[in-house]
């Protein structure tokens, strides 16, 4: 996918059919002209969305199912710009909410406003989301149920809450397309990703994860079930995972064809399911924890992105975070990212990863990266907010 064409529909046009059958009329008028392709770049390489079609009429819409406003399967591929887009879990589950499902879904119809909204600006998007609070719960569930029913594992509660968010987002994300008359299809992508089994997290598993437990019930779970336990803050006892780094997007090609055939994607839910491929070349699950802002950025990079968008609890990137000298940085260029990340300007807890992500993305590409909040994302669209990371 280039975004050195203009953006072009997904279906053919009538004229364009009358002209492959050879009935089009001599002297029938042209099709207007599209967005020019150095529009389209520049728009994008500021950070703005290219220049939107003139408004057409719309149809009614019909009393059948909602998904009879979203467009059909298309045969032919498109050129719109790709925007990768992450944001974490708490986008879905919050601290002071109580987790139920019902919750989450109305979290997710939130979300899906301004998600939807990247169709309607005539991007293509990809979705990544954290799962943290999600992964904790069904650990706790498993936690609770261990006397009746055998515990799961990491890379399977990995995998359950990828797809139990993907169906909450695109069930929400479909329901805001309908209501917009947005004609376009979505699906969500239960995204396999591997890691090195030499990573040295292996060695020194450091993410924790799960609830918190007694010291006595932790050290029996490190004797029976062989998990590394630590004292986490004087809260209890956690166990610690390893987060190695992402290296291969199993499912990149199933990605790419359907945003070649101008499909919306949720893919890489939670960082994705950690896998190791052995020298058979069979893939293995493995107990592991990806970080989502390392894969969002792979996925980016992989499916050569116009414009990867990480979404944090800031508007924007911030130098000497905290202090009376503190400055917002509203461009960043990557040599200064790197020499401000390499001095401890953005701890490895907080905003570390995301500017390693954008590092990592714009490196490889030489596009722009955008760190915003959601509060900020339409203006940081604009160009009026957020800090963009650039060549």
């Amino acid at each position: 996918m280039s975004a050195d064409q203009p953006n072009a529909d997904r279906t053919p046009t009538k004229a364009s059919t009358a002209e492959a059958a050879g009935t089009k009329k001599p002297g029938a008028k042209k099709a207007p002209k599209k967005t020019p392709a150095a529009a389209v770049k520049k728009a994008i390489a500021a950070g703005r969305p290219p220049a939107k079609k003139a408004a057409t009429k719309k149809e009614a819409p019909k009393s059948a199912a909602v998904d009879e406003n979203l467009a059909p399967v298309a045969t032919q591929k498109t050129h719109r710009p790709l925007a990768v887009v992450a944001f974490g879990g708490n986008a879905l589950l919050r601290p002071e909410d109580d987790g139920t499902v019902a919750e989450q879904l109305r979290r997710s119809e939130g979300a899906a406003v301004w998600l939807a909204d990247f169709a309607r600006r005539g991007y293509d998007l990809v979705c990544v989301h954290g799962n943290g609070p999600q992964v904790g719960q069904v650990l706790i569930q498993m936690e609770e149920a261990a006397a009746k029913v055998p515990p799961g594992t990491v890379d399977f509660a990995v995998a359950e809450t990828e797809g139990g968010m993907g169906y909450l987002l695109e069930l929400a994300i479909r329901n805001r397309l309908a209501s917009q008359h947005i004609k376009r299809q979505l699906a969500t992508v239960l995204t396999l990703v591997t890691v090195d089994r030499d990573d040295p997290a292996f060695r020194a598993p450091s993410k924790p994860i799960g609830p918190f437990f007694a010291r006595h019930r932790a050290l029996e779970l490190q004797r029976r079930l062989r998990w590394k336990m630590v004292e986490d803050s004087g809260r209890g006892w956690r166990k610690v995972v390893p987060s190695p780094r992402p290296l291969e997007i199993v499912n990149v090609a199933a990605i790419r064809s359907l945003l070649d055939h101008g499909h919306l994607v949720i893919a890489g839910g939670g960082g994705g399911i950690p896998v190791v491929r052995k020298g058979s070349g069979r893939l293995v699950g493995v107990e592991a924890v990806i970080d989502k802002d390392r894969t969002s950025a792979l996925l980016a990079r992989d499916l050569k992105a116009d414009l990867f968008i990480l979404l944090t609890g800031v508007p924007q990137v911030v130098k000497n975070f905290g202090r009376k000298d503190q400055e917002a940085l509203p461009f960043l260029p990557l040599s200064e990212a790197r020499r401000l990340l390499d001095k401890g300007q953005f701890p490895a807890g907080s905003m570390g990863p995301k500017i390693e992500a954008a590092i990592d993305f714009v490196a490889a590409t030489g596009r722009p990266a955008l760190i915003t909040n959601i509060e900020h994302l339409e203006a940081a669209l604009e160009g009026e907010s957020g800090t963009r990371i650039v060549p």
